[in-house]
């Protein structure tokens, strides 16, 4: 069967791609921008990609066109879909369709934190021994891809609020129909799609209305937008995680050593210890995400020991706090972070680990409620861990930045041109910084940028 998918380079769709391939399927698909490191796994397995969305793609017609949430109406090739009366349907419904209603699903949701728990759970499953499939919005360093159909019977998948396509705007995470479900947290985001939160906390509980009663769903008891949620019905045993002890806090941790940035701590199980992890991870938001890992794996049968066994082991995830590089004493880090809590909370746990040490931030606000200036009051609260800062403000911003450089003081700064950014970054490190570049893009190769002018170069 020939499968077409329109916009393939994606993360989610790129996943989709390889899934589809592996379970035996003729794979085709199209794109804009199509570049590494992508294009190249799409062409390593064996995946033809064209370049753009014009109708002639459709010739000769696949047996099914699977429709990425980028597409939108007046597009050449959805125009041609359309009249011509292809067969289609949105990544998320193919998946099930065709992937996800054979496997025990194991679905991660929350405005943060769902990529590292997703990769955190699907590790702990390999270690275990299960073969799970997984499809990610990231690249776990133990497993070097985000996404494989895998040969067991669980299946972990990045459970996305976004919309699922252009026909379609109903949550992704609708169409898993988990009997495991992690809820990590609610907050406010996406505000191209959703009005409020309200609008967000309706589409979660889409969500919980899906698991089945034989089913678990675990979920961060601290986090009252959760609890508000569940309040609406739920029909599923609940396990609730978090870091400080309640009622509702089934799963918790208690730090190990004098940082206390989280690198070691207990696991407790209604208090009782299970044992001490020491891992790579930093930040409390890192030690809740392995709480809701090793909670959704003992449902899945694996036991607490083995879980935190195989988290001493995992490796960390790209783009998130990954270094970069370090010259002269200056380390670069690449961070997804991109939404004010995403950015306290990493920084939290990098100034727990380093002290008195300087961390210096470049900020792209690239995502399309950061553009929208929908967090433009509690960005500069959100950065205020940092000793200096970089905002990166482009002629198309959107909003006026002057509030948030007015929050940081002296310690803000503003940049319109990247490689501008690049050389002012340069002169300001010092032996001995850490210098964390923030963005959900490419940010024009900055990183790089950096580290040459670091060089000297």
């Amino acid at each position: 069967m020939h499968v077409h998918i329109l916009g393939i380079c994606g993360t989610f769709m790129g996943g989709v791609a390889a899934i589809a391939r592996a379970a035996g399927f003729t794979v085709t698909g199209s794109d804009r921008n199509v570049y590494p490191p992508m294009s190249t796994q799409l062409e390593q397995l064996g995946i033809r990609v064209t370049e753009g969305f014009d109708a002639r793609q459709l010739t000769p017609a696949p047996d099914m066109v699977v429709v990425g949430n980028v597409m939108t109406r007046g597009m050449p090739v959805i125009e041609a879909l359309l009249d011509v009366g292809l067969p289609y349907i949105s990544g998320p419904e193919w998946l099930a369709r065709e992937v996800l209603k054979d496997r025990w699903v194991m679905a991660v949701a929350g405005t943060h934190g769902k990529t590292t728990t997703s990769s955190l759970l699907a590790w702990i499953l390999e270690h275990a021994g299960l073969d799970p499939g997984f499809l990610i919005g990231g690249v776990p360093e133990n497993f070097g891809v985000s996404a494989r159909l895998g040969g067991g019977r669980f299946f972990v998948i990045e459970a996305d609020e976004y919309d699922t396509a252009f026909f379609d705007k109903r949550a992704k995470f609708v169409h898993y129909r988990p009997r495991t479900a992690v809820l990590n947290n609610l907050e406010f985001d996406h505000a191209d799609i959703y009005p409020d939160v309200a609008a967000i906390q309706r589409q979660f509980h889409h969500l919980v209305r899906t698991v089945p009663g034989s089913g678990r769903i675990v979920w961060n008891s601290g986090d009252a937008r959760l609890a508000e949620t569940l309040e609406l019905g739920c029909w599923t045993p609940l396990e609730g995680f978090g870091r400080d002890s309640g009622p509702q806090t089934r799963w918790s941790a208690r730090t190990v050593g004098a940082s206390g940035d989280y690198s070691s701590f207990e696991v407790l199980e209604d208090g009782r210890s299970h044992g001490t992890l020491h891992w790579q991870l930093l930040g409390a938001h890192n030690m809740e995400n392995a709480l809701a890992a090793i909670a959704a794996a003992r449902h899945a049968g694996v036991a607490v020991a083995r879980s935190i066994e195989a988290l001493a082991h995992f490796r960390g995830i790209a783009r998130r706090m990954q270094l970069r590089g370090e010259v002269n004493g200056v380390r670069v880090y690449d961070d997804f972070a991109h939404h004010p809590t995403a950015i306290h909370t990493t920084l939290d746990g990098l100034r727990r680990r380093v002290g008195a040490a300087r961390i210096l931030v470049a900020l792209e606000p690239r995502s399309n409620t950061m553009r929208m200036g929908v967090h433009s009051d509690t960005l500069a609260p959100s950065l205020q861990l940092a000793d200096q800062v970089w905002l990166y403000t482009p002629p198309d911003l959107g909003w006026d930045a002057g509030g948030v450089l007015a929050g940081l003081g002296a310690r803000g700064h503003a940049s319109t041109d990247v490689a501008a950014l690049a050389r002012e970054l340069a002169r300001a490190a010092r032996p001995g910084d850490h210098v964390v570049v923030m963005s959900n893009g490419g940010f024009a190769g900055l990183h790089e940028r950096l580290l040459g002018e670091l060089r000297g170069g």
